[in-house]
């Protein structure tokens, strides 16, 4: 109740915002989305297109950590530290990201030191230092990160599962790259790539806040003259279906057993993808329900879908008994796919659904973020704002329709102790019988 009644008041604030309404403009062939906010807040969120096709298996993590020279190396006007003290100043923060899809370049400020804020952003994104010394820190720092990732059950996991399902594929590719690839890296490799990819024909831009037209198109003039064109660029969309269930095991020194299924979804951009994402939301409450209460088989077992470049559905478990876990998981898909999802189900999670997605997309960055998702995974950042009215005509034969369709075959990959799974169980045609009903956690 708490948390609708904080979506209401969201709503409302930004019905508000939104008297003024977002509109998009072309600065020397740069698409720049402008978001009023209605508060004090400025985001800016340059989106560099591309995550994963930008670069070679043999190259990943070079993104994530070129960008990472941008805020961390100085620029060509100060040292590290005089760059870092100008935007404590007026307290902004600048701060860049990588992932499949997509990069990330983002200052977050008051509205009143944005003139303050803006100079310091435009200096860090056409004037990098790649200084060698602060670079050989940062990728030490980065092979530390690694290592924590190897070293962490889920984070370990779900890096097996994306090189296992997409080998040969850009999803294989890890953002944050290999211990191998990362020390291959040098300030001036990072430099190049930068050169090829930070280009006006593969950026846009987000901005939410209340800034002036005028001055904003001012800004952004001055800014992206001072990036190079860059060659034309088109983003690869590309589709993921098991040819038939498979199993790999890895023998890991886990407390515990970590599974990860993963199978077929919808494009982002497709009329089929929120009849999934719906499925995926009722799949997950069916998934706690029937594993962890009915048949007390995991604390938290989980199920998802990614609304990527290229879509997936996921299944994930923590659990001593893997058979029992494959049992319950094949009979819920099997119900499911014969008796379809029951139309209360459906209406219910159709009217929390995109109250809960605006809520936790209340802020200025979150919306930022919300907004250059809809623009890269759909093509058309207008999407982050009619998520309400989209859902309207979904049935839930279309809903059940879909499921079907998506969910089949599984690429399951397994750490933890081999001994104490049936590989067959997960890989064969049959679906096996459903365990004794054990105390729930």
């Amino acid at each position: 109740m708490k948390k609708i009644f904080f979506s209401l008041l969201l709503f409302a604030s930004v019905a508000k915002a939104q008297e003024a309404k977002p509109y998009e403009m072309t600065v020397n062939g740069v698409k720049v989305i402008v978001v009023p906010s209605g508060n004090d807040i400025v985001q800016i969120d340059m989106v560099i297109k591309g995550g994963v096709q930008n670069y070679t298996a043999d190259q990943a993590g070079i993104e994530k950590l070129s960008l990472k020279a941008l805020t961390e190396c100085g620029t060509m006007k100060r040292s590290k530290n005089d760059f870092k003290n100008a935007l404590d100043e007026v307290d902004a923060k600048m701060y860049t990201s990588s992932n499949q899809d997509a990069a990330h370049i983002q200052l977050n400020c008051i509205k009143s030191d944005f003139d303050v804020a803006w100079p310091l952003f435009a200096e860090a994104v056409t004037m990098p230092k790649f200084d060698v010394k602060e670079f050989g820190r940062i990728k030490e720092e980065a092979l530390n990160q690694l290592r924590e990732e190897e070293s962490n059950p889920d984070a370990a996991l779900q890096k097996m599962a994306m090189q296992t399902a997409f080998k040969g594929m850009d999803y294989a590719k890890s953002p944050s790259g290999t211990a191998a690839t990362i020390s291959k890296i040098t300030p001036a490799l990072a430099k190049a790539y930068l050169n090829r990819t930070l280009t006006r024909s593969r950026i846009f831009v987000v901005v939410v806040g209340d800034i002036a037209k005028e001055e904003l198109q001012k800004k952004m003039t001055a800014l992206t003259a001072g990036l190079p064109q860059g060659k034309p660029f088109v983003l690869k969309r590309s589709t993921y279906v098991p040819p038939a269930n498979s199993f790999v095991a890895q023998k890991k020194e886990n407390a515990t057993n970590y599974i990860m299924g993963i199978s077929s979804a919808p494009q982002a951009n497709s009329k089929e993808y929120l009849a999934a994402a719906l499925a995926s939301d009722m799949f997950y409450n069916k998934a706690f329900l029937e594993v962890r209460t009915n048949n007390g088989l995991s604390y938290a077992p989980s199920a998802w879908i990614s609304s990527g470049l290229t879509p997936y559905s996921a299944m994930y478990v923590t659990t001593t008994e893997p058979d029992k876990y494959i049992a319950v998981a094949r009979n819920m898909v099997d119900k499911l796919k014969k008796d379809g999802f029951p139309e209360d189900d459906v209406k219910n999670t159709k009217n929390s659904f995109a109250t809960y997605q605006y809520y936790d997309n209340e802020s200025n960055s979150s919306l930022a973020s919300m907004v250059s998702r809809a623009e890269v995974l759909q093509g058309d950042w207008r999407k982050a704002f009619t998520l309400k009215e989209d859902l309207k005509p979904i049935t839930p034969a279309e809903v059940s329709r879909v499921f079907n369709k998506y969910i089949g075959n599984f690429t399951w990959v397994y750490q933890g102790d081999p001994a104490k799974v049936n590989q067959k169980l997960f890989i064969q045609k049959e679906t096996p019988p459903l365990p004794e009903k054990k105390q729930a956690f």
